[in-house]
């Protein structure tokens, strides 16, 4: 009990830097020269925010791009000394610069959507209150992705993710990259560990790395090996240990049982715990195989819907947790499953997906054909360079979340143009290097003409955006013609419909919620005729802001493209995009109220999977319109296509009416069903 206690006062402690900020612009760029960055920087010209922040909200900045500071103070207690104390910016748009008691702590320049730290140790002082600086430049950069004015999306400048300091002590567990290979024949899963330790200190550490499986659901220890591996680290050096174990009876990560584990590491030195990492994962298994999607060994077809961050015109980029459980359970309700985002994700929308069940591929913003413009065979340096940067960061930082289903590296960019197709192939390879068992894609839009040209060829699977019958002039017979031709082109690999819909983006495409919906139903029609068709991502699920919207002023600047709009109130296509989702096809009701028969059927085809352990749930409404009965069933095991007939028996005898809705093992509703007399 006394080692579990030395390890419990170990674990890093955070210390949020979120809350209140004093913010300014700098039209002039002369915050430098003036030394805004100094401790003793005079107050005048500021005014007070809260962090997370985005002044892109704020009516008289909604169009200033260039630019700002923001600086607050800190308290240091004593029994940080002798710690090695870092401030971690989990993102900010998209250029930044940091001082701490007027000397540079470091920047992190032109990578707007991935987290980086600092080490301010040597910087703090102990006797006084310790100040923050951070000038923050959101103007359009050509040298940076997204390139120039070409992405679809809000450019929100600011501090607009959390902000915190870290207290360890000085050599510490800096990360550790966890890879699971479940093995279906014995029910075990090998964990192969990379752990990344840092020494801060003046003199080198010796020691062990220990390490336990936590089982999150149970608080169960599933796994415990003590000195696992031994490490040594120089004097302001890093270190890696790699350790591999067997997790006995490991429970896999689906979407419907989205089951995670704590890995516990910590280092010591012989004589006491010196640091504990704790890091959340989930053992599971998404591969291509046979032309199609398994999820830990079966077929799966996925659906779901894009959702557009910082819409909201409220909050922008700088979404609270509230907000971001709102859409996300919003997504849930909409049978959502599988998605994808156009840049790195808030990790508090990764956590979501983690513990909900969402799989979604994540993104390097490398957004249109626009940004490889001027270049001829080859991409720039700059670009190239700049789009390993944050791969690397996005990867490094995300990589242990059993959500990312894989790793997206560009988007609409045109891939059959040399210089677009030499960088996604570049892309592509790094991102294997990084993480050599998740899938690699990217969105294409240049499939249409002699698809067998484009990278898209070289990815894991393929990926479409479409839009016939809105960007595209087409039929549903023209997007027949189209996915075969792909399909021929890529025979082995499933082809993902990475966005489609209908966007009322122009003069002659009037808003019309009514072409939305025919749009989504004709459109999975043709789909669902096809079994290469492995996925499909609507797009998308809310009216989203952006710089290059044609509709609405200010920080209402969007477009029209979703299924709710900017503040999330629903349209009529909302309702239809759920049925269109679940993959139950059909519930059929027989009999009257005291003995139903009631049959439910499962989807062939996209989205369609093995339905394991729902329930179907009946509600009695009476008089009033008031509920006053509850039951419920256990659906028996359903392939994709199968169906079961079950008996629900309600003691009342005339209702109102009677709500079904089958019900995921997460709680989350997948259909429903209204019987009245």
């Amino acid at each position: 009990m006394a080692a579990d206690a030395a390890v419990e006062r170990s674990i890093t402690e955070v210390s949020s830097l979120c809350g209140s900020w004093l913010f300014r612009t700098d039209p002039g760029d002369a915050g430098e020269h003036e030394n805004w960055h100094a401790a003793e920087a005079a107050s005048a010209g500021w005014h007070p925010v809260i962090v997370p922040h985005t002044w892109q909200i704020e009516t008289p900045l909604t169009d200033y791009r260039g630019a700002a500071w923001y600086r607050r103070t800190f308290d240091t207690p004593r029994a940080w000394q002798g710690s090695a104390v870092r401030v971690e910016f989990e993102a900010v748009f998209h250029s930044a610069k940091v001082w701490v008691n007027g000397m540079p702590a470091g920047e992190h320049l032109r990578k707007g959507y991935t987290a980086f730290r600092f080490d301010i140790t040597r910087l703090l002082r102990w006797d006084q209150p310790n100040v923050i600086a951070v000038r923050v430049d959101n103007a359009f950069n050509v040298d940076m992705l997204p390139r120039g004015t070409s992405s679809d999306w809000a450019h929100d400048g600011g501090i607009f993710r959390p902000v915190q300091l870290l207290i360890t002590p000085k050599a510490f567990l800096e990360r550790a990259d966890i890879e699971t290979f479940p093995d279906f024949s014995t029910g075990d899963a090998r964990l192969d560990i990379v752990a990344f330790a840092r020494n801060a200190g003046s003199e080198s550490w010796k020691g062990t790395i220990s390490l336990r499986v936590v089982d999150q659901k149970t608080g169960l220890t599933a796994l415990t090996k003590v000195d696992a591996a031994e490490l040594g680290i120089g004097v302001s050096a890093t270190a890696t240990a790699k350790i591999s174990v067997t997790l006995p009876r490991a429970k896999l990560w689906h979407f419907d049982h989205p089951h995670l584990y704590d890995l516990d590491l910590w280092m010591a030195d012989g004589r006491s715990p010196a640091h504990r990492l704790v890091s959340t994962f989930g053992v599971r298994r998404f591969e291509v195989k046979d032309g199609g999607f398994h999820l830990n060994g079966e077929r799966v077809w996925l659906m779901g819907v894009e959702r557009m961050a910082g819409s909201n015109p409220e909050h922008g980029m700088a979404e609270p947790d509230d907000w971001i459980v709102h859409d996300h359970a919003d997504l849930k309700h909409l049978n959502c499953v599988f998605t994808r985002v156009h840049w790195p994700q808030d990790r508090r929308v990764l956590d979501y997906c983690d513990r909900n069940g969402i799989l979604i591929q994540t993104e390097v913003p490398t957004w249109g054909p626009e940004t490889f413009a001027g270049m001829t065979g080859q991409p720039s340096d700059v670009i190239l360079q700049n789009g390993l940067e944050q791969l690397g960061e996005m990867v490094a930082r995300d990589r242990n979340h059993p959500c990312i289903c894989s790793w997206g590296v560009c988007n609409e960019i045109n891939g059959q143009n040399p210089p677009a197709h030499a960088f996604a192939k570049r892309m592509y390879e790094e991102a294997k290097k990084l993480d050599a068992n998740r899938l690699v894609s990217y969105a294409s839009h240049s499939l249409f003409e002699t698809p067998g040209k484009d990278v898209a060829g070289l990815m894991d699977f393929v990926m479409m955006n479409e839009y016939y019958g809105s960007w595209q002039r087409g039929t549903p017979a023209d997007l027949a013609r189209s996915l075969d031709e792909i399909h021929a082109a890529f025979p082995n690999k499933p082809i993902v419909i990475s966005e489609y819909g209908y966007c009322a983006c122009t003069a002659e495409r009037p808003e019309g919620d009514q072409k939305r919906m025919e749009t989504l139903v004709d459109q999975d029609h043709v789909f669902r005729e096809r079994d290469y068709v492995g996925g499909l991502i609507f797009f998308c699920y809310n009216d989203y802001r952006t710089h290059v919207g044609d509709r609405g002023l200010g920080a209402l600047q969007q477009r029209v493209h979703g299924v709710v709009d900017v503040y999330g109130a629903h349209k009529a296509s909302y309702e239809v995009l759920r049925t269109e989702s679940s993959p139950i096809a059909a519930i059929a009701v027989e009999g009257q109220p005291k003995d139903f028969k009631l049959t439910v059927r499962t989807r062939k085809h996209v989205p369609a999977y093995t339905l394991r352990g729902y329930k179907l749930r009946g509600v009695y409404y009476g008089e009033g319109n008031i509920p006053v009965e509850r039951k419920e069933v256990e659906l028996p095991e359903l392939a994709a296509g199968q169906q079961a007939t079950l008996s629900l028996g309600f003691a009342g005898a005339i209702p109102l009416r009677i709500e079904f809705e089958v019900l995921r093992p997460t709680g989350f509703s997948a259909y429903s069903h209204e019987w009245k007399l």
